[in-house]
């Protein structure tokens, strides 16, 4: 037997395993420390309850022979689809197919699968910071990474770059960054898609965030996106499904590789072949954040983190630190103070004021000097760890 030596490429351990590693171990050693977890960018707000209705008429299903479900189609079932398209796409101009939408348990999954119809010596544009998931997945199957720095002069947007890319990762609004980008910017990047026959993989996992309807929501409100563009999209943060799992991925038919191949069709082989489909449950629950019950209550609990995220942009405005991002995102991008090691930052946060954040070097070279911190905590736990650093600083 032999092992994917790209494999031995990778860190030790993956980010936010490391991080709940030294969280435990600290915990482990003080028992008595009240931890107040804004590092990871799992939520805390119940799911809306017109999916929790939904989920329950479906498990009632599966209690009848007549109504009882096996294996689902492996894109997703027509009525999500159909509430996709009507919802998410169509009321910003942009036309779609059933067959062009396919549901999955999750963008993670699909960011990080998308690399199996892609040719290994494909060249990666990969933004820094960046979210981990798409370095690691691209060092797995050995392909050449070109970072393109982020930061505050480029507005956490990158510069087109002037060399060549095959494959280039965005996501916007941005994790870790919380940035957003303008519609110029993201067709400056669509054109150099166009111009050098690249796929752009957009990550819009956060675009519900998005306060500005200036701001493009979808990368397909730019001209000639279709032809140069995937788009991801998620559940979990919208709607509280991190732990239900589901989400989508649009893939147009226009888009095609350099020699003519189908990258719809290509995808479809590979799901019928790799994934049996998110469950039927799940997909209900999804369909139910469509309702006008359920829009109601999904924007009730997105307008609860982005109190939480107004909160903490303030409070550490006022501590005198420079913050980025909390006003399109749950995401808060803060400058470590003095210009203190991120890493340090971190363990200085855990030990001395018991919060964990997320340490920005963690996100890529140009992450150091900064942490991340999230807004989906609980608004008690957001006051308190505010409190708690001010008290620190």
């Amino acid at each position: 037997m032999r092992i994917n030596t790209n494999y031995l490429q990778l860190g030790g351990r993956y980010l936010f395993a490391e991080i709940a590693r030294q969280v435990s171990a600290y915990k482990s050693e003080h028992p008595e420390a009240d931890i107040i977890r804004l590092g990871i960018g799992d939520v805390t707000r119940p799911l809306p309850d017109a999916a929790i209705r939904a989920m329950h008429r479906a498990v009632d299903e599966y209690a009848d022979t007549k109504t009882f479900r096996g294996y689902g189609p492996e894109q997703g079932y027509d009525f999500l689809i159909d509430a996709i398209i009507a919802h998410d796409f169509a009321p910003r101009g942009i036309s779609l197919d059933r067959d062009e939408v396919f549901v999955s348990d999750g963008a993670k999954s699909d960011t990080g699968n998308i690399g199996d119809i892609l040719a290994p010596d494909n060249i990666v544009g990969i933004t820094d910071p960046v979210y981990p998931v798409y370095v690691d997945t691209n060092i797995m199957a050995g392909r050449k990474l070109c970072y393109i720095p982020c930061h505050a002069a480029n507005d956490f947007t990158g510069d087109i770059p002037t060399e060549h890319l095959d494959i280039i990762y965005l996501c916007y609004p941005n994790n870790p960054t919380g940035a957003v980008i303008t519609r110029e910017k993201l067709s400056a990047w669509v054109d150099y898609a166009l111009r050098e026959r690249a796929v752009i993989l957009y990550d819009a996992a956060y675009e519900a965030f998005i306060q500005d309807d200036a701001l493009p929501h979808s990368i397909y409100e730019i001209e000639g996106a279709k032809q140069c563009a995937i788009e991801f999209r998620s559940f979990s943060k919208t709607a509280g499904f991190t732990g239900v799992r589901c989400g989508y991925t649009v893939i147009p038919k226009e888009l095609k590789a350099d020699d003519g191949t189908s990258v719809n069709a290509l995808w479809n082989r590979r799901q019928c072949s790799k994934f049996n489909g998110a469950s039927y449950i799940s997909q209900r629950g999804a369909e139910a954040v469509y309702t006008p019950e359920g829009q109601q209550q999904v924007r009730v609990t997105i307008d609860y983190y982005m109190s939480n995220a107004a909160f903490i942009r303030t409070s550490l405005a006022d501590m005198g630190l420079t913050v980025y991002g909390g006003q399109h995102s749950p995401y808060i991008w803060v400058s470590t103070p003095d210009g203190e090691d991120s890493w340090h930052f971190f363990h200085r946060l855990l030990t001395d004021a018991n919060v964990v954040v997320t340490p920005g070097e963690g996100f890529g070279t140009h992450g150091e000097g900064y942490v991340r911190i999230t807004a989906f905590g609980t608004a008690d736990d957001s006051r308190a760890a505010m409190g708690r650093i001010k008290a620190i600083l």
